[in-house]
């Protein structure tokens, strides 16, 4: 399609959204209830992701400590892979956003569409490497031979979906960037009731094991990848995703990717974080890998609402800047900020509080347990820093400024977490191994600071000479 009568077909399919009831107007002047709105359904959404992979860890640890040990060592090659999906999603997210706020709804719709159309190749090809070396893989994670069959088992079942869950990640953050939270809310909410259902079926009354836990996640990833296509077949959102639209054009990937790049690159660093724990808590025993289990899972489980919010708010920041809003976006980051410091604090002080209640919802391992509670408490000491880390981030990727969202990106695991946990357990033994946490938490939060007030400070300066410096919307 050339470009006037993709021009024509836009300003005809917006003429139809026209008519149908938008979600929510992300220029809605009321910023608080703007934001809420946006971020609330979102925050579900990935809380929701969150309580499904507790949920499996509490199905999968009723298997035994092999069982649950398996299943975590798998999680590092789930953060790879997730990593891609976000990278793809964020750089399209924030593309989104920001056209849609420069009122460019053609040029958001194209690089919807021309997202989807890379992340299904990418998907099938990143399947077939991690199939052929799986289990080299899990020689490097330290899978001990009790463990080493049950995650092969596990593993190989859950890459088989790993196309579609690229696809859903994708289409999570276009529809979000649209605003259209509830809408992704609602299709995680479909999937995890469903595979809250197939996993005991699967795992017990089939007698499938931990085979069953991965089976019924790929049937959950089904039923979302066929609600998101219903969406947009149904025109649903603002953002239209058709395969005219699709368009390789050099500067259009660019964008996307530049932005995407740090969230990927933050994902792959998270994975060999966390096969380098793994591998780091191996020479202690199945126990201790166990341990280092429910503690990072109980880790994710608090970053995923702080991540979900941002993830919801974003879209408010992005449309401000690509609308050159820059009272509204000054407001609305002052107000994200409060919420995201407020939510990290709020967890951190639970898990520190009632290590020992949480750490028992997963193993009834007395040894697993202590060493699971110690764990938690040093895991979330600093993790109250998180919400500035993750504010910083989204604030910077909703700007495009590539560069300095890789910084801070980077940060935790590059620049701390790795160095820390390569040294400190050689000379401390299990307490180096904790402390390696401790450090790229609090390390990371420093600079994110930093970087906050550098970047307030210049957008203080753009409000008072706004009508004098240009915005580069494409960043």
């Amino acid at each position: 399609m050339n470009e006037p009568d993709a021009e024509v077909a836009v300003e005809c399919d917006r003429d139809v959204m026209a008519k149908k009831k938008q979600n929510i107007d992300l220029s809605d002047p009321n910023l608080a209830s703007l934001i809420l709105r946006l971020a609330i359904p979102s925050i579900v959404g990935l809380s929701i992701n969150a309580v499904q992979q507790a949920v499996n860890a509490i199905f999968v640890g009723a298997l035994g400590a092999q069982a649950i040990a398996a299943v975590s060592m798998t999680l590092p090659v789930v953060v790879l892979l997730t990593a891609v999906g976000q990278g793809i999603g964020v750089g399209t997210a924030s593309f989104i956003s920001r056209h849609l706020g420069a009122g460019e709804y053609l040029e958001a719709s194209r690089g919807a569409s021309t997202a989807l159309a890379l992340a299904a190749p990418i998907g099938i090809m990143f399947t077939v490497l991690l199939l052929l070396n799986l289990r080299r893989i899990f020689v490097t994670l330290g899978a001990t031979p009790t463990i080493m069959p049950v995650a092969l088992d596990y593993a190989a079942t859950l890459l088989f979906g790993y196309t579609l869950m690229l696809l859903n990640i994708v289409n999570g953050f276009i529809v979000r960037a649209e605003g259209n939270t509830r809408f992704s809310m609602w299709t995680m909410l479909t999937a995890f009731i469903l595979n809250a259902v197939l996993d005991p079926a699967f795992i017990f009354l089939l007698n499938l094991g931990v085979r069953g836990a991965a089976l019924a996640t790929l049937v959950s990833q089904i039923a979302a990848i066929s609600l998101y296509i219903a969406h947009f077949a149904k025109l649903g959102g603002i953002v239209l995703v058709k395969i005219s639209y699709v368009s390789l054009q050099t500067s259009r990937i660019r964008q996307i990717a530049f932005i995407g790049a740090p969230a990927t690159m933050t994902g792959i660093l998270s994975a060999t974080a966390s096969m380098l724990l793994y591998g780091a808590a191996a020479p202690f025993g199945d126990d201790c890998i166990a341990a280092m289990g429910i503690a990072v899972r109980l880790l994710t489980i608090g970053a995923l609402p702080v991540t979900g919010f941002c993830m919801g708010s974003q879209a408010v920041l992005g449309f401000g800047w690509g609308a050159r809003d820059l009272p509204r976006v000054w407001k609305a980051a002052k107000l994200m900020l409060s919420i995201t410091v407020a939510l990290s604090v709020a967890y951190s002080a639970a898990v520190v509080s009632f290590a020992r209640p949480l750490v028992k919802l997963f193993s009834d391992n007395e040894n697993v347990t202590e060493i699971a509670v110690l764990s938690c408490i040093v895991f979330h000491l600093f993790f109250w820093l998180f919400g500035i880390e993750s504010f910083v981030t989204t604030m910077l990727q909703s700007f495009g400024r590539a560069r300095l969202s890789v910084i801070v990106s980077l940060a935790r695991h590059g620049y701390f977490f790795i160095p820390a946990i390569l040294v400190l357990p050689v000379i401390s033994g299990f307490n180096g191994l904790l402390a390696s946490q401790a450090i790229a938490e609090l390390g990371a939060g420093m600079i994110a600071i930093i970087v906050m007030f550098q970047q307030f400070a210049e957008l203080k300066r753009a409000l008072r000479y706004a009508t004098s410096r240009p915005i580069d919307i494409a960043g």
